[in-house]
């Protein structure tokens, strides 16, 4: 299929993902419909396709109001919270050993300053969760107050372009919570000691999501595995993160319809980089658990096609012959070239597991991670159709050039 086709078929993968599904969340039915949509089209390319099935849950939201003597405050309900009503004392931390030392028990608790600046990872998230996070989650555990309040400013790194972010994203903690801005933080701050009002619309239900695996090529024995995730944030279209990589995935597999070789090729949509606790990644390490060193590469795409720019693509702990592969076929492509570094995406789970890795985005990832994505700005008219095209036809020419080498 010519380039220009092959751009029409990627216009429409994206508008259906984007578009006609409204939301790709784990656990909501838009996530279940993007999902089968995927299946369906690579088992088209004669692909072989599973899609094991994971616990979630999903979650709904109708907003929150807090008040302090009738005045309001503007909050967002943090991610996967209980809802509820309290009304009690407000208490304030800034530091932990501020909250080491305060009594919130009972009371709503407002978190701001230094132990507000970065997103608190999930307590059972298991890729990575630094001390100091588990530190601060056990005391707020540990002392209960009725509800938590943060005043946060920007964390690109993990919260992406959101301002404010929420602090909490996890449905394993149980303690209700909303989020604000920093000047909202500093106005609330101003009533400690005060009656706080807050109540808070939502509510968590049991659900189900799937990994999809699409299998061409002799053997497992020798593979090679390219994923991107399929899932996106709340609040946003998820075109570049991660709708692209997903589009890129679908074109390949109908450029390696006729595929053949012996070289084992694992297609995967990954679901669940955007939730708090990533069960389809989990499900992935726990499946090749014991097959790991079948994996000669792992490739993995998120934010790729961005209008503006090149496409960048690193390296990780690849054998020389690989490598050599990967800069000979990449190199040769417009619009193409070597990028830094990163590990916030799907590709660290190969090097946690002493496998080679390619990760392919746009060159400008770190602008996207901090002004778009997470966003409702994440929408179709930043994505270039073109450039995921030639992503999927680079891919099909590295995994021909390296089903040669022995």
């Amino acid at each position: 299929m010519t380039a220009p086709r092959l751009s029409e078929k990627a216009q429409r993968y994206l508008k259906h993902l984007c578009l006609d599904i409204p939301n790709r969340r784990v656990g909501s039915s838009g996530n279940r419909a993007a999902t089968d949509f995927f299946a369906g089209v690579v088992a088209s390319f004669d692909f072989v396709t599973e899609s094991p099935v994971f616990d979630c849950i999903h979650w709904i939201q109708e907003g929150a109001r807090l008040t302090v003597d009738g005045a309001p405050f503007e909050v967002l309900v943090s991610p996967y919270s209980l809802g509820g009503r309290v009304s009690a004392p407000l208490v304030v931390a800034s530091t932990v050993d501020e909250l080491e030392a305060l009594e919130p028990t009972g009371k709503v608790l407002l978190l701001r300053g230094e132990i507000a600046k970065e997103q608190l990872m999930p307590k059972n998230f298991t890729f990575y969760n630094p001390d100091h996070h588990q530190h601060i989650v056990h005391l707020l555990e540990t002392k209960g107050p009725r509800a938590i309040v943060a005043a946060t400013s920007r964390d690109p790194a993990l919260a992406g372009g959101l301002y404010p972010f929420p602090l909490i994203e996890d449905g394993d903690f149980d303690i209700p919570s909303v989020y604000m801005t920093e000047d909202e933080g500093q106005r609330l701050a101003r009533h400690a000691g005060r009656e706080v009002s807050l109540e808070i619309v939502a509510r968590r239900s049991p659900a189900t999501g799937c990994n999809v695996y699409a299998r061409k090529g002799a053997g497992p024995e020798r593979r090679v595995v390219v994923c991107a995730h399929i899932d996106a944030k709340d609040n946003t279209p998820g075109a570049i993160d991660n709708a692209g990589g997903t589009v890129v995935l679908l074109l390949l597999a109908e450029l390696l319809a006729e595929y053949t070789g012996s070289l084992g090729i694992e297609i995967i949509a990954l679901n669940g980089e955007d939730y708090y606790s990533a069960p389809g990644q989990k499900e992935f390490v726990l499946r090749n658990a014991s097959k790991f060193d079948q994996v000669i590469l792992g490739i993995n795409l998120d934010g790729p096609g961005y209008y503006q720019g090149a496409t960048a693509y690193s390296t990780y702990d690849c054998p020389a012959d690989i490598a050599a592969s990967i800069h000979r076929t990449f190199s040769a492509r417009k619009d193409m070239s070597e990028g830094e570094p990163w590990y916030q995406s799907d590709h660290s789970i190969f090097l946690q597991n002493a496998r080679p890795a390619l990760a392919i985005t746009s060159d400008q990832f770190m602008e996207l991670s901090t002004h778009l994505t997470h966003t409702p700005k994440d929408s179709l008219d930043i994505v270039d159709s073109a450039k995921l095209v030639n992503i999927a036809e680079a891919l099909r020419d590295l995994l021909l050039d390296l089903a040669s080498l022995r």
